[in-house]
This record gives C-alpha cells, structure tokens and sequence, in this order.
C-alpha cells in the first residue's frame, strides 16, 4: 500500500489580492517545471495543511495549494462577504493566471471535487485531468442526508451533540437554525455553534475513530471558518443549478478523471461517486472498501497517491521534467 511521499517545503508563497477586501494565500512547491497541479481543499472553508502537498512526487508536479476565500491563511477569516462558488472559480482563474499555466490537473476532494468539477465544466480547455476524492454534489438530499436525517440514524450518539445547542422547536430545519447562530453577532454563541457544527463533521469522517481529525475540526481557528462558509454555501443550494454537476457532465467528455470514494463515506455517501460515474464516460471509478470520507484514511491515500502517479505518466511528457 502506498503512502504520502516525504516532507516537502514550498519554493514560493503569493498574497493575491482578488477584490472584495479578500486576499487569497497561494504556495507553490515541487518541480516548477513539472505538471501543474492545483489542490482545491474542501469545506468549503477548511484551508489547506502541510500534508497536502505530499500526494504528489515533487520531481514530477509543480504543486499549487490555495486557501479559498476565508479559510486558512486567507483573509479577512471566515468571511461571507463575496463569498460564492463564482467567486472561488474566479479566483482560480486568477491564480492560473498569476502563475502563468495554461492548463493544470486538479485534484479535490469533498468539497474540493464540487469546486473542481464546476470549474473543469466551465474552462475544460484549461483542465488537463481531474483527481477527485468523497464526491459531493450539493444536491438538496446531500445537505439533508448530512444536515437534517439520515447520518443522525448512523451516529445517533454524536448527533445528540450536533443538536444540543438548538432547541427542539428549530430542529425541524437544523441548517437554518445553525446559520442564525453562525452569523450572530454574539461571538460566544458563534463559536459554540461552529464547532458542535465542526465536531459533528471531523467524528463522521473517518471509518476508524481518529481523535486528531476530531481535534482539528474543532480547533477555534479551523471551525469558526468551515462551520460559517459551509453553512452559509449550503443555505444557498452551494449557489448552484439543482443537479447542475451531473446535469453538465457532459462538459467533461474530453477531459480524464479518477474517482476515489470510500464505500462507507458516512458524509458524502457513495450514490453521489456513482451517479457523477454514470454521467461522466471519461472516469474511472475507484472504490474503497474500508474507508470512510477523509483524505488521510489509509485506502484513500493509497489510491490517490496511485491516480497521481497514472496522471503523471499521462502526461508527464507534455513538461519539461528535470
């Protein structure tokens, strides 16, 4: 089983400043001169971490990470101010632009394959191929799968904590009582709503207890940011067309896909992989067996660190590798 490749620096970092008072983090590390690939982490709202960068072979890819609008190290935090999925495929557009790649590989997961498949549909010419993990469609029975009823009937035990903080005559409509609290301007109450919100989430993700995923989703730092955005896109339909992703797939017809999902991803159930599967005759289909959603289950990685390598030899002769 393959694992994350070593440790590995970035040789730049950008400030981009992309309007609205919002400034987006950009790293770069790698082979400037290898495939260009752009991490779109997931949340929205969560930024990017370290290990990110470490599915890739840093001789073979040029490896981009960006934290989206008010997640991570971009600023202002948490902000919902110009704060759509327009937006953040603008601001990749920027990005390209600023670094001077005509097209790239993308790789996302969650929340991060919503945003690259929404962006490959609307620029396929500067998408070379895409690597997507937990698919998430933002369909209006994904958001109440997780949000409302049917991961409750799972996790029965850390959905009584999920709902602690609503009183029981809001909880026919749990998302918008949630958004009431996230965007209060009560601090106290935000952040107690943002991470019972979080913490819901880090529990759900993983088949295996991973108290580290837990403690990071509800670190203050990462959960007021992923606990507002998400709730606030999500409240908003993901500012999509209903089953538009699956609606325009066939925007995608010439472009090369691999999809890793987890059969017991208790988050983004496996029907959203295979529908996205069935719509889409250019991908490949990668299910595995004992894992859950998160990127660092051991199944996962193995399988996403293999779908770099594939792409690589794809197209590895189109660059200049040294």
């Amino acid at each position: 089983m393959l694992t994350l490749f070593p440790e590995i620096n970035c040789f730049a970092t950008h400030r981009l400043d992309v309007g609205d008072g919002h400034e987006i983090h950009i790293e770069e590390a790698g082979n400037p001169d290898g495939i260009p690939v752009l991490f779109v982490h997931g949340g929205p709202g969560s930024g990017c971490e370290d290990y990110h960068r470490r599915f890739f072979d840093a001789e073979r890819y040029h490896i981009i990470l960006f934290d989206q609008r008010g997640a991570g190290r971009s600023t202002p935090l948490a902000s919902l101010a110009a704060n759509t999925t327009q937006h953040l495929i603008a601001d990749m557009e920027s990005i390209r632009q600023l670094l001077g790649i005509d097209r790239w590989l993308l790789f996302g997961g969650s929340w991060g394959s919503t945003l690259s498949l929404v962006y490959a549909q609307e620029y396929p010419e500067r998408t070379l191929g895409l690597i997507l993990r937990g698919i998430f469609l933002c369909r209006p029975e994904d958001f109440h799968w997780f949000y409302q009823d049917g991961a409750s009937r799972v996790f029965p035990d850390y959905w009584e904590d999920f709902i602690a903080p609503i009183p029981a005559d809001e909880r026919g409509d749990l998302m918008a009582a949630y958004h009431r609290r996230l965007t209060s301007e009560n601090e106290l109450e935000q952040i107690q709503a943002a991470k019972a919100w979080s913490i819901w989430e880090g529990r759900c993700a993983t088949l295996q207890p991973n108290p580290k995923v837990v403690e990071r989703f509800g670190h203050p730092h990462t959960a007021i940011s992923l606990a507002r955005i998400e709730c606030h896109y999500f409240m908003n339909q993901a500012f999509l067309e209903p089953n538009q992703i699956v609606a325009q797939a066939h925007r995608l017809q010439d472009i090369p896909g691999i999809i890793v999902h987890g059969r017991y991803d208790m988050v983004c159930p496996l029907d959203n992989a295979v529908a996205l599967y069935e719509a889409w005759p250019g991908a490949e289909l990668i299910i595995i067996r004992e894992a859950g959603h998160a990127a660092s289950e051991p199944g996962i990685v193995d399988a996403l660190v293999r779908a770099a390598d594939t792409m690589s030899e794809r197209f590895g002769p189109e660059f200049s590798l040294s």
